[in-house]
């Protein structure tokens, strides 16, 4: 896929040392370095998803991440929420990822907003980026990002944690290359119901921190044109049982087909 972000002209001679094995690493190199260096990136979440998505796009050299999250820190978090550290309890979620983010990448510029993101806001705050990632809780909140991408024409990473199960996916309703693929064509509007929160039925941290690793890398490939996305295709992942597959995502009027085992 073509590459999303223009590179920046230059980095800092610091970042240059902080972000060589991206240089020397095939499909990246020293000018997807500086895509990265380029790119605009919002989250919406900073928890068990968010955290390890916030820090890893850091770590990789996004120049811009903007952290959507109304919550405050609390301690069951911690298990999983690894942004988030013991002294940030009852700090805002956005505070306490920019710190986490800014210790570990000073040059990367981080916008918070401490609000919860709805149908009324959703397409102001998220105009303006190269990628969404939604790693949000709430299907309600998914249907309002869901819905702005697909009217800004920014493709969505997406994932979801439950218990010992995970899912990760990339939708995007004005794709370069390929078939818009679209929220409503994994789960058509009326039929998603309400997960359990992970307060009533637990999720595995670990897992969170994989997820995150997936999402962070789909985001890394669309910005730099490496590899191929997830657009088009659902990862499934069963930690429990050490297995993971995909499946095709089709129109919501055909069911999904299995394609790799």
């Amino acid at each position: 896929m073509h590459p999303l972000v223009a590179p920046a002209s230059a980095l800092e001679p610091t970042e240059l040392v902080r972000t060589a094995r991206h240089a020397v690493l095939s499909g990246i190199g020293e000018e997807g370095q500086r895509r990265l260096n380029a790119a605009r990136v919002t989250v919406v979440g900073a928890g068990g998803l968010g955290s390890p998505v916030l820090l890893a796009l850091a770590a990789a050299g996004i120049g811009s991440l903007t952290v959507i999250d109304d919550d405050t820190v609390e301690l069951t978090n911690l298990q999983r929420q690894l942004a988030h550290r013991v002294e940030d309890i009852g700090t805002q979620k956005t505070a306490s990822a920019e710190r986490a983010i800014t210790a570990l990448a000073p040059q990367t510029v981080v916008t918070q907003h401490a609000v919860r993101l709805d149908a009324s806001n959703a397409e102001r705050l998220l105009s303006g980026a190269d990628v969404v990632v939604d790693t949000s809780d709430s299907f309600a909140t998914r249907r309002d990002v869901a819905a702005a991408t697909e009217a800004l024409g920014l493709p969505l990473v997406w994932g979801a944690v439950q218990e010992w199960h995970a899912q990760a996916t990339v939708f995007w309703s004005e794709p370069p290359e390929g078939d818009p693929v679209v929220l409503a064509d994994l789960f058509p509007v009326g039929t998603e119901g309400e997960p359990p929160s992970c307060a009533q039925v637990g999720v595995l941290g670990a897992l969170c921190v994989q997820v995150g690793g997936i999402l962070s890398g789909e985001v890394i490939k669309l910005i730099t044109g490496a590899g191929h996305p997830l657009l088009g295709r659902l990862a499934i992942i069963d930690s429990l049982a050490a297995r993971q597959h995909e499946i095709a995502i089709r129109p919501a009027s055909s069911a999904p087909t299995a394609v790799s085992a």
